[in-house]
């Protein structure tokens, strides 16, 4: 047996041990690519993470990372997914949960404290909501900042945009408003068109081709 299939057997024995200790909660499991992956009940996220960290044959005790997925199509838009580390087994883990818009997530920092900023960065940029959390409020984005960066229908451009009024002394928003004019492009000057021939033009201006070969 290759050094490959014992890890994936590995996993696969620790997913099979997982779904039994917590049938109510675990939906599936599935390894792939040398990883596993397990979706949960999103109203089972708290203890689902209290197992992994405290279980023996377990003991994932370092929170990596928390992050979200946004597929517009789905009723329940959002994935949130946790990236657990075992320095004791040498293993890692991810648990996934989805949710959308109006339903709240269980926070999980009181099982990881790491998990503060993640679920914040997660609302922020997602607008997942996370119930119990000591202080949900924006983490990357300025306090007058309008949407969720990373949802797929958020516009490239934004919704507003920032700048300092004179008269005003402040910092003001604003819609975004985009006025350029049009500008003629070539390869050796990206604002205004070349007024000589280019290497290789007087070719096509004479109409003639290269009839080397």
């Amino acid at each position: 047996m290759t050094e490959t299939a014992e890890q994936n057997e590995a996993l696969i024995e620790l997913g099979e041990h997982i779904t039994s200790a917590l049938e109510q909660a675990v939906i599936k499991f599935d390894v792939a690519f040398g990883e596993l992956t397990v979706d949960v009940r999103t109203d089972h996220i708290t203890s689902v993470l209290k197992f992994l960290r405290d279980e023996p044959n377990c003991q994932f005790t370092s929170l990596i990372d928390i992050c979200g997925v946004d597929y517009p199509g789905r009723a329940r838009r959002f994935d949130v997914v946790y990236h657990l580390l075992s320095l004791r087994q040498n293993q890692r883990i991810r648990i996934k949960l989805s949710t959308d818009e109006e339903t709240l997530v269980p926070s999980v920092s009181d099982v990881f404290p790491a998990a503060n900023w993640f679920e914040r960065e997660a609302f922020d940029m997602y607008g997942v909501l996370f119930s119990n959390h000591p202080d949900l409020r924006r983490l990357l984005t300025d306090y007058g900042f309008e949407g969720y960066p990373l949802r797929k229908d958020f516009p490239l451009t934004g919704y507003v945009e920032v700048r300092y009024d004179e008269e005003q002394k402040r910092v003001v928003y604003e819609p975004v408003s985009l006025v350029q004019e049009f500008r003629d492009f070539d390869f050796m000057s990206p604002w205004e068109g070349a007024e000589y021939i280019l290497p290789g033009d007087q070719k096509a201006a004479n109409g003639s081709s290269d009839t080397n070969g």
